[in-house]
């Protein structure tokens, strides 16, 4: 005869474990999201080819910046 208590000891065992990783898989999905959305990605070449000319030189391009301050910035490149 199985003993009862041992399996489902075992499965309250490895609920946290089965949360951890769908958090994780989670969180690594929404990165990859957030990293095809970015400015330099172009999906569709032909209405759009270099998508990084049409930014403000003032556009923050890091999630967290530290030393740089993006608002007092000058282009220092042609209009294209």
């Amino acid at each position: 005869m199985v003993d009862v208590t041992l399996s489902h000891q075992l499965l309250w065992d490895l609920i946290p474990q089965f949360f951890f990783i769908c958090l994780g898989m989670g969180g690594a999905s929404l990165y990859l999201i957030r990293l095809a959305r970015g400015p330099h990605v172009t999906w569709n070449k032909t209405s759009n080819p270099e998508p990084w000319n049409k930014l403000d030189p003032t556009y923050q391009y890091k999630f967290v910046a530290i030393t740089t301050d993006y608002k007092n910035l000058k282009k220092e490149g042609p209009d294209f």
